[in-house]
């Protein structure tokens, strides 16, 4: 077999944005070594044009007549290069927030960005990853390099705190994970791809047997603990609130988009015979976080902890698509996660901006913000009105999609419990509006009192400014002109072959269990009005 073979049969173009990435990732670690510290004014200029380079090589992937990569253990389909492209614009996204962050802090900027691209690249993989040892080694990837930025400030003992906390419950998870994943290939007969894994599996017949059932619960403890669903989520909180702030910005958006696109993959492709079994673990999970993560969140005074509690109950209305299991469940899903990325990143800048500038992260020390930065006080604004579903921003019509999507599956009381948690929510994000906005000036808090004069000239500030503006327009307009996202993620299921066939054989099982009333009716004896009794 000669070379053009081979590669043909690998179809290693699909990796290509990855590529890439891995390219990117080398240049930053040449540059940094030639030129020293001196590099650090530009070299995450450099990271972020291979980002870019990165997500145009996935525009031209859109729709390939042939995705299937590396014999089946890569699959480049559209579902996935959406995924794949969020990841890839949120660590561009958090690479221009961390330039001064990284810089005050006294670390090296360098290697923060080549730990980052690392997690990068181990989400874009895992987002296509088909195969039992590739989506392992990708999870890995992703998960170590988050390990790693999270404990990146030595200095600080609490991010060293929050990092020993992740990796702990990390390589739990991940061992149960592995676990789990390891009775899927005993049970299937040896098989390490999904289809192969679901096709063994009913052709063994253990469709319903125990070993499957566990297998079905620890893969989902895995992929719970990556999504920061409660009860998974315990975490979140103390990883926020100790870790650098650009981080926990890319763990919220980055991250949980690999744990919702290896859900997708691995649930609708390896257990499609047990789809209700994980339907009614997801709706618990979903109903514990949306509740949780809601509630607890109102008692918060740390503006982070208030944003991990936040997340957790935004990863309980996503789940909402995802048990839907429709064409415009798994739609809503990639929607929400687009307008999340926005917005979510538009509140961790502005509270990168104002830790910055003021030391804190207390939500109290917002008083009276309005009156000493305009634009920062708009942007947070904003972000925190759009995750909590106010019209006309994003936010609202992610909710909407997901609602509806949800509405339509049947998943009626879920739904109402996603409207009652929002309203809850949104007291908590008004909370900190009206503190910003509200506040008259003699009730202003010591650190906006001393808030130092606005200024965007001085090192790292322009890029975060640069970010601020971006993510605050996205987060304002995607809402008024959401059509052409809503657009790209029906198509990206559209264009999908196994989300297809699993979404077209709910609908088949769906129509066998309906009550066939005609055929009932005309069985039963006629009755003649006029006949005398």
């Amino acid at each position: 077999m000669d070379f053009a073979n081979i590669a043909s049969q690998l179809n290693a173009g699909t990796i290509l944005p990855e590529g890439i990435v891995i390219l990117t990732l080398l240049g930053v670690l040449i540059v940094d070594l030639i030129l020293g510290r001196t590099s650090a004014r530009w070299i995450g200029y450099l990271a972020i044009a291979g980002l870019f380079a990165s997500i145009v090589a996935l525009y031209f992937q859109w729709d390939s007549p042939n995705p299937i990569g590396f014999t089946g253990d890569f699959n480049s389909d559209d579902l996935s290069i959406v995924f794949r492209g969020i990841i890839a614009l949120s660590a561009a996204v958090t690479i221009l927030m961390s330039i001064r962050y990284v810089e005050q802090s006294g670390t090296p900027l360098a290697e923060f960005i080549t730990i980052l691209l690392s997690a990068t690249l181990g989400g874009m993989l895992l987002s296509g990853a088909s195969e039992l040892v590739m989506i392992f080694i990708s999870l890995e990837t992703l998960s170590i390099s988050s390990y790693l930025l999270t404990g990146y400030t030595k200095r600080d003992p609490r991010s060293n705190e929050a990092a020993l906390k992740y990796l702990l419950i990390g390589a739990s998870s991940t061992a149960v994970f592995l676990y789990g994943v390891s009775l899927l290939y005993g049970l299937s007969g040896g098989q390490t791809e999904l289809s192969a894994i679901a096709n063994g599996i009913a052709t063994a017949k253990v469709g319903q047997s125990l070993g499957l059932v566990i297998a079905l619960v620890f893969a989902i403890a895995g992929i719970g603990f990556k999504i920061s669903a409660a009860p998974f989520h315990q975490w979140t909180p103390d990883v926020y609130e100790g870790a650098p702030t650009p981080v926990i910005a890319f763990l919220s958006v980055g991250s949980k988009a690999a744990g919702f696109a290896l859900a997708i993959r691995l649930l609708t492709t390896a257990f499609p015979l047990v789809a209700d079994e994980w339907k009614f673990v997801f709706t618990a999970l979903a109903v514990l976080s949306m509740i949780l993560g809601n509630v607890v969140a109102l008692a918060q005074t740390s503006m982070k902890r208030m944003l991990a509690y936040s997340s957790i109950a935004q990863a309980g209305f996503v789940m909402i698509g995802l048990i839907a299991g429709t064409q415009a469940g798994y739609a809503s899903m990639i929607f929400y996660l687009l307008v999340y990325l926005f917005m979510n990143l538009c509140g961790f800048t502005c509270i990168i901006l104002f830790s910055l500038r003021t030391g804190t992260d207390q939500i109290a020390e917002y008083s009276g913000l309005y009156q000493k930065d305009p634009l920062l006080t708009l942007g947070l604004s904003i972000a925190l009105l759009s995750l909590g579903g106010i019209p006309p921003l994003a936010g609202f019509f992610g909710k909407i999609y997901l609602f509806w999507a949800g509405w339509q599956a049947g998943l009626y009381w879920l739904v109402l419990l996603g409207l009652v948690t929002t309203v809850v929510s949104i007291y908590y994000y008004i909370r900190v509006v009206k503190m910003m906005v509200v506040k008259e000036p003699h009730e202003m808090s010591d650190a906006v009192k001393n808030y130092p004069q606005v200024r965007w000239d001085l090192p790292g500030l322009r890029p975060l400014q640069v970010g601020l503006v971006i993510t605050l327009i996205a987060t304002s307009l995607a809402g008024i002109l959401s059509n052409p996202l809503f657009t790209l993620a029906n198509n990206s299921i559209s264009n999908t072959p196994f989300l297809q066939a699993t979404i077209n054989s709910n609908v088949e099982a769906q129509n066998l269990l309906l009550p066939k009333l005609d055929s009932v009716s005309q069985s039963q004896p006629s009755v003649d009005s006029t006949a005398k009794i």
